[in-house]
């Protein structure tokens, strides 16, 4: 059979796509390579260069790092053409890098004895036999310490401290993949599952499920190996526990399971890998349609049910498994919205277990999975899907059905709130809503009431809900239940602050809000009042705190403040909304609109409403309210209401951090209280502007605290992507001044830091700066170059085929001392290890004008840099001192050196440093004498001594 039997419908053969494939990869294209060896593999499935097509893609992946694929793809290979040299090392160099060195010692010993006469081969071997025989002794102790733990663990006679501790060390081994594999081979996971069963104690349960997920860890082979033995509906047992500990630590498993599957990691930013995922299709599915089902299940905990849905609403964003349109398919939708139609308080025979977070959870995700709906289409399809749960329920002739259909649309409106919004529009639902609030029935009130709040979220809505809704939450108001009070007045409240930040806007009369702030106050300090109803109050507040007046009042009510610092702390999600947007007021931390004086000008010709700013939110009151939140512990608060899936919460607690790091002196509380590790999780979730105030937070850290405590141990390297993300053309010229601050901070470390910011492409994006016509950015940016000069792969960077070393001299021209400072701080740091960076001054045309400005610079500092930078160039060699020499630099150097201004004296004694050095070469002639000028006998003799 010819190639051209394997044309595609182009006509183009396998050849082709493989020529195509290797032209990309020359170009360091690897990813259209691996498209186009993809497939030539697929046109060529009995090609006789399969094994070629096959073995070039591994080399893409290799690039690509895509370990893995290499070793599958190396392994096709030698299936077709056995011993193959370039399959052999490729598949030994991605072993290594997956830390099998067993398996890559072999293929280099085959390789070796394919062709012995290959020199390069002999070093990689020598390498890999040493790490082996070591290994092998560290094997065979780790074996022995395997069998040691799983006896005490597993021996349910063994008293339960050293169980308990056996449980810890076990978990400690299955973190590294050497002792992962004994204890998978010893058939620690039956034991695990027959432990289980019968364990009663919390700590060891829940590190039992951990050593699970430790060996799923990274390993396809492992977790499929695990998910055979166990089954899905093992993980959903242990799931179903009333210890939040083990329900942590059973939905970490799973994660880690997915994340093995999909080749993602347990970090925010983290995608999947498409091939590992199309290979594993079968098996996430299965995971993903198990945890689908379970979410409406009647006989599991709420706990696990918020677990579950959490689980559902990371892994279905584009941005890792693309679930959202399966989900829908599955008729998930009609599951989530059966969560979010449940009452606490409101129990029935088929009633679900749900905490006070689940519907808010059902909503998020409800939310997330529309955020996925890109086209038309799939938008109409989760429409219908909506559409008809809601006709489901009202067609159905029990009370119970209408109250539960009112409870969804309020979760819609707080979700997916187009959707909801769509709902409402439909002829009857708004009347229907309205007529409920008019019963006599305590539960009928609850349920309307919360859904005229959550109608009332655009100004539109509230506009037509003001004029038939406010009079029947008056009267609701006056009812004698207080969870009836507290919502209508949340609605009032809602419905009093349409008109936002703009102080001309005045829905309700003068006074009116101040009073509704009032009751608002009242519910929430009251002694004896259940969560529900400080959580609604807080709520009420929210809204009201957009009033100037009403954020004073409430900032000196230390009690109420108090009240909603504590509410945050129990990190109830249903909580979250009222208590961070009372914060975000606060603060004044929300998106305020520019105004233009132009564009102020026309509107007033237009005569057009134009906003306007209360006195009270000055900036000397809203710092003041700041620091009172601070002393109160608002940084805690807001960590733990962090953990939240909502993108817009995440945003909002994003904001208010970034607001108290803004002032100075409360800095070191956000990083005492635990604010960085949250942070840092923010600046890579959420939305783009809640990512950037949370990195922007993080700079304002790293500028005035001492980065090795702000940022201790791994976080030093977690926090240097989101400081590079605010070196972007869209952030304001602040965020990028407070970035390059400090990563200057972070940069004078250690090499780690350094290494790490190389990795990131940072130097690129620094350098960047320089170039920059603001003052103050090319100062912090040439501070910053100066700090990473200090890495010898920076030096590489000044050595190369670049201007670097000629921008840098120039900018030691600046007018501006601190940028001066560091340029010719860099220079001199350059030139005493690089001969090539001294020779590439030489290159500049304006070099000796540049010297003339460094010898002679007003600044003693700058000058004693930059006489140091010709003293490293006259020590680089005899032809770049000839060179400075044969010009008036000597005459120059000369006179500085006799200078009795004592503030430079470090230049003058440089100076006089340069001149002995240049007499090595001759180049400064002794007197007849055979003297030196009196000025450089001292530093003479000194060099004379050295020598001798």
């Amino acid at each position: 059979m010819t190639t051209t039997d394997f044309a595609d419908d182009s006509g183009e053969e396998p050849l082709s796509y493989k020529d195509k494939g290797n032209g990309a990869f020359k170009e360091g294209k690897w990813e259209d390579a691996v498209k186009f060896y993809t497939t030539a593999i697929k046109l060529g499935e009995k090609h006789k260069e399969l094994p070629v097509f096959y073995k070039n893609r591994a080399a893409a992946h290799l690039k690509l790092e895509n370990w893995l694929l290499v070793v599958s793809d190396c392994t096709e290979s030698l299936k077709l053409s056995p011993g193959d040299p370039k399959s052999l090392f490729r598949r030994s160099q991605a072993y290594e890098a997956l830390k099998k060195y067993e398996e890559a010692y072999k293929d280099v010993t085959d390789l070796f004895k394919e062709d012995p006469t290959n020199k390069s081969v002999q070093p990689t071997l020598n390498r890999l036999h040493l790490i082996v025989q070591e290994r092998a002794t560290k094997n065979a102790q780790t074996s022995t310490k395997v069998q040691q733990m799983m006896k005490l663990t597993f021996d349910i006679g063994t008293p339960p401290d050293k169980r308990r501790s056996g449980a810890n060390n076990l978990l400690v081994l299955a973190k590294e993949e050497v002792s992962a594999d004994l204890l998978f081979k010893a058939g620690c996971v039956g034991k695990i599952a027959s432990l289980t069963k019968i364990e009663k104690n919390t700590e060891i349960c829940a590190n039992l499920v951990r050593i699970v997920a430790e060996l799923c860890n990274h390993s396809v082979p492992r977790t499929k190996g695990v998910l055979a033995e166990l089954g899905v509906p093992w993980f959903m047992r242990v799931l179903d526990n009333k210890e939040a500990e083990i329900v942590l630590a059973a939905q970490y498993c799973l994660q880690t399971i997915i994340n093995a599957l999909s080749g993602m990691e347990n970090k925010a930013d983290s995608k999947p890998n498409k091939e590992l995922c199309k290979e594993n299709n079968r098996e996430i599915d299965t995971l993903l349609t198990c945890l689908l089902y379970t979410v409406t299940d009647r006989t599991i905990s709420g706990p696990a049910r918020d677990a579950v849905m959490e689980l559902l609403t990371r892994n279905i964003h584009y941005t890792a498994l693309e679930w959202a349109e399966r989900l829908v398919e599955l008729r998930g939708l009609y599951r989530l919205l059966d969560v979010c139609s449940e009452l606490e308080e409101y129990k029935y025979e088929s009633a679900m277990d749900i905490t006070p977070s689940s519907r808010t959870i059902a909503s998020v995700c409800l939310a997330r999975i529309y955020e996925n709906m890109y086209y038309d289409k799939a938008k109409e399809r989760f429409q219908e899907q909506i559409d008809e749960y809601v006709k489901d329920k009202l067609l159905a002739p029990d009370l119970e059905s209408k109250v539960r259909v009112i409870v969804a649309i309020t979760s819609l409106l707080t979700g997916p709130l187009d959707a909801g919004n769509q709902i409402v529009a439909r002829e009857g639902i708004l009347q229907m809503i309205l007529a409920m609030a008019t019963t006599e029935d305590v539960l009928q009130q609850k349920v309307a009431c919360e859904c005229i709040i959550a109608a009332a979220s655009k100004k539109d809505k509230a506009k037509a809900l003001c004029l038939g809704g406010v009079e029947i939450l008056k009267k609701l108001y006056h009812c004698k239940d207080d969870g009836i009070r507290v919502r209508a007045l949340v609605g009032l409240c809602k419905l009093g602050s349409y008109g936002g930040q703009d102080a001309a806007i005045r829905p309700f009369a003068d006074g009116a809000t101040l009073k509704l702030a009032e009751a608002c106050r009242r519910f929430l300090i009251k002694p004896g009042k259940d969560k529900d109803i400080r959580r609604w109050a807080a709520d009420g507040l929210a809204y009201l705190t957009l009033d100037a007046e009403v954020k004073e009042k409430l900032i000196d009510d230390k009690s109420a403040i108090h009240a909603l610092v504590d509410l945050a702390r129990s990190g109830d999600q249903s909580c979250l909304y009222g208590v961070v947007t009372t914060f975000v007021n606060l603060c004044n931390a929300y998106e305020k609109q520019e105004i233009l004086p132009e564009m102020l000008e026309l509107a007033k010709f237009a005569k057009q409403h134009i906003p306007e700013e209360h006195e009270l939110d000055d900036t000397d009151f809203v710092q003041k309210r700041i620091i009172v939140l601070a002393n109160e512990g608002i940084t805690t608060a807001l960590c733990a209401l962090a953990k939240t899936e909502s993108d817009n919460s995440k945003e909002l607690i994003a904001r208010v951090l970034n607001a108290i790091c803004g002032l100075q002196e409360l800095r070191g509380k956000v990083v005492q209280e635990g604010g960085v590790k949250t942070l840092l999780r923010l600046a890579l979730e959420g939305t783009e502007k809640g990512k950037r105030h949370a990195c922007q937070a993080l700079a304002r850290i790293g500028i005035t605290i001492n980065p090795e405590v702000a940022f201790a141990g791994q976080r030093s390297l977690d926090v240097i992507r989101p400081l590079l993300n605010l070196l972007a053309q869209d952030c304001s010229a602040l965020e990028n001044f407070e970035s390059l601050m400090a990563l200057t901070n972070l940069a004078a470390m250690n090499e780690n830091v350094r290494q790490r910011i190389i990795e990131e492409q940072g130097i690129s994006k620094i350098e960047y700066y320089l170039m920059e016509n603001h003052l103050m950015l090319t100062r912090a940016a040439a501070q910053c170059i100066c700090n990473m000069v200090m890495s010898d792969e920076v030096v590489k960077k000044f050595e190369g085929e670049n201007d670097r070393v000629k921008f840098m001299a120039l900018l030691c021209e600046e007018e501006d001392e601190e940028t001066a400072k560091a340029c010719s701080g860099a220079l001199a740091m350059l030139t005493s290890v690089s001969k090539k960076c001294c020779a590439k001054i030489l290159e500049i045309k304006s070099w000796l004008e540049i010297l003339h400005i460094l010898i002679a610079n007003p600044s003693p500092e700058v000058q004693h840099r930059g006489v140091v930078v010709i003293l490293n160039m006259i020590n680089a060699g005899e032809d770049i001192t000839r060179k400075i020499f044969d010009t008036d630099i000597m005459e120059l150097l000369n006179g500085l050196a006799q200078l009795p201004d004592d503030t430079r004296s470090k230049a003058r004694e440089v100076a006089a440093q340069c001149l002995t050095a240049a007499e090595r070469y001759r180049i400064i002639e002794k007197s007849d004498e055979g003297e030196l000028p009196d000025v450089f006998k001292e530093a003479a003799r000194e060099q004379e001594i050295e020598e001798e």
